[in-house]
């Protein structure tokens, strides 16, 4: 298996795959590493209770007899440098992957927003929640609240029913004429409108709240109610799951790592100009790693750093105005689903912030800054790296920092075996 490529592409998400696809046509090899076990990303993920449907059959067919495509499944990258190259880890080994350029395209996680209660079993993030149900794990006959804010939401508690869950209520924390005045908006864009038409049968049928939040997941060992804030006004609902969506926020480690320029903002993106070409000659970035805009504004940003890559300039220039119509969408979507201030006031003192290394919201601001926070209670020096509790601190105390920078990045990017870092092959497993 070659080791060297033209081109290396990190992510087989949507933007990777466009990316890929204007490669391969161009006759460049590729290298496309992915930590998911099958392409598509999170929005091209299949329920495994069914046959693979049509474009899933079909992406699977197109990576495999796509001549010049060498696709990585099951990768996860744990160091990388600007030259490029990327060190991979997965359960046969390590594999040190080179191009001649790179397009980092590796999208982005949820945005976690603790509250009290939100360690307990049966809390997780609405689209995690959502992943599982897709990937087999039981949900049917649970009774489940889905509460945050934007259509991910809506997504979830549409795959959750299909799969025989018991959807109490969908829980939007953005007010009712936010939400109008979205909805008003999506013929701009009839794809979405249709999308959002094909919802429909699942809006009907389960309670939609604007203008509420869950305050407190309640439970001993589990979760067994929330307590639910609407207008001022407070209920108990019990339930068996609780799936929470705060939005999403990009992965930029690897980008971090590699030096590339990010926004100053408190979930950074990559910083690229017209043609997704990073700070760093031979880099580009594609995708949700750019900024949380959609699978449509994510396809169109792959295509052009592909066009981008073999030199076809005119070519990534003219998606331009496309490009901007969905970035629009992107736009509309942050401004009126935006999270409200008092999500940010619920966690307590006793809250948990860092489950890695059980941090509390008081210790945090007991420890006086953001010099001392990690020297005296160990913040994001756990598995997830501050992956979770740093990005849930750049909303309930900005000025203790932000996910990561550039200047702070440091391998291993994901916890890894000593042997990979070494270089050295996977164990032979016990017989």
């Amino acid at each position: 298996m070659p080791e060297h490529f033209d081109v290396l592409i990190l992510g087989a998400g949507p933007a990777g795959l466009a990316a890929a696809e204007i490669l391969a046509r161009a006759g460049r090899t590729v290298g496309l590493v992915d930590e998911q076990a099958q392409p598509g990303g999170q929005f091209g993920r299949e329920r495994i209770r069914q046959r693979p449907g049509r474009s899933g059959r079909k992406l699977l067919e197109w990576l495999q007899h796509r001549n010049g495509i060498t696709y990585f499944p099951g990768h996860r990258v744990v160091d990388c440098d600007p030259h490029p190259a990327l060190v991979t880890e997965s359960t046969r080994g390590s594999t040190r992957l080179t191009g001649g350029a790179l397009i980092l395209a590796p999208g982005a996680r949820e945005l976690v927003l603790p509250f009290p209660g939100w360690t307990l079993p049966g809390v997780f993030c609405a689209g995690g929640l959502q992943a599982l149900a897709k990937s087999g794990w039981p949900v049917r006959g649970r009774r489940i609240v889905l509460a945050g804010s934007g259509p991910l939401l809506v997504a979830s508690a549409h795959t959750l029913r299909h799969e025989g869950a018991e959807i109490l209520a969908i829980i939007e924390q953005a007010a009712r004429g936010s939400v109008a005045r979205f909805l008003a908006g999506l013929p701009t864009w009839p794809a979405k409108a249709l999308q959002t038409l094909g919802y429909l049968p699942t809006w009907a049928r389960i309670p939609y709240e604007t203008g509420a939040f869950v305050a407190e997941a309640l439970g001993e060992e589990r979760l067994e109610a929330v307590r639910i804030v609407e207008r001022g006004r407070t209920r108990i609902v019990p339930c068996d799951l609780l799936g929470t969506g705060f939005g999403l926020i990009p992965n930029v480690e690897a980008a971090a790592r590699l030096g590339c320029v990010l926004t100053p903002t408190p979930h950074p993106s990559v910083r690229v100009d017209g043609l997704q070409a990073t700070s760093l000659p031979g880099i580009y970035a594609a995708g949700e790693v750019t900024g949380i805009g959609g699978v449509e504004r994510a396809q169109i940003e792959g295509a052009i750093a592909g066009y981008a890559a073999v030199g076809n300039l005119p070519k990534a220039r003219a998606l331009a105005p496309k490009l901007a119509h969905w970035a629009r969408f992107g736009e509309a979507v942050n401004r009126h689903f935006a999270l409200r201030d008092p999500l940010r006031a619920l966690a307590r003192p006793d809250t948990v912030i860092c489950r890695c290394e059980d941090v509390t919201l008081g210790e945090i601001d007991s420890a006086g800054g953001q010099g001392s926070v990690k020297l005296l209670t160990r913040l994001g020096m756990g598995p997830c790296q501050g992956r979770i509790c740093l990005a849930a601190l750049a909303e309930l105390r900005p000025g203790y920092g932000t996910v990561t920078g550039s200047q702070a990045a440091r391998p291993p990017l994901f916890p890894a075996r000593l042997g990979t870092l070494a270089g050295e092959p996977a164990p032979e497993p016990h017989p």
